[in-house]
Formats: structure tokens, sequence, C-alpha cells
């Protein structure tokens, strides 16, 4: 199954939670973060504006992403985890 996002939502792949701290202390699952940052998987075709024209997407497929920390809708596919997030609740592109 593939994902195709609507409009101005992109579709991010979660990067995995650290196992451990800096120090090495081992984490469970509960104490784990959820991660703010992941790959854009896929992209909508942008915002439909008041002209009928789409605006166009800043972020493409393969872009590492960082997002806030509640937004978005987590969803699973093929047993793979996923964050559907509207573009604005990116807060910027990971480069280097």
């Amino acid at each position: 199954m593939k994902l195709k996002p609507l409009d101005n939502r992109v579709v991010v792949e979660q990067v995995e939670a650290e196992e451990k701290t800096k120090g090495g202390i081992f984490l469970p699952d509960a104490a784990k973060e959820k991660p703010q940052i992941g790959v854009v998987i896929a992209a909508g075709p942008g915002k439909l504006l008041d002209d009928g024209k789409r605006g166009a997407m800043s972020v493409a497929k393969g872009d590492k992403v960082i997002y806030g920390k509640y937004m978005g809708n987590d969803v699973e596919v093929d047993g793979k985890k996923y964050v559907i997030l509207r573009e604005s609740d990116l807060l910027g592109i990971v480069q280097g």
C-alpha cells in the first residue's frame, strides 16, 4: 500500500528513538521520547490557492525534516509507522 498525501500535507517516516542515553543507560519503551526528526516519504501537490492554482511545496521526497513534538497524525501502514503533517507543521529541513 502507498500513501499519497493531499494538498499541503507530507508523509514522514520517523527516525528511531534512541535506545540508550549518551551515558550508556538503556531506555525502556515507556521512557523513550517521540522522535521529532524524520524523512519525507511523500509530499502532496501543494495548497490550493484562491485563484485555483497550487502553491509550491517547500519540501520534497527524501528531505530530512524537523517537526513539532505533538504535531501531525500517527498512522501505521504495512507495519511501518508514519506521521502525516501539514507543511506548516514542519519546523525546518536538516541539511548536511
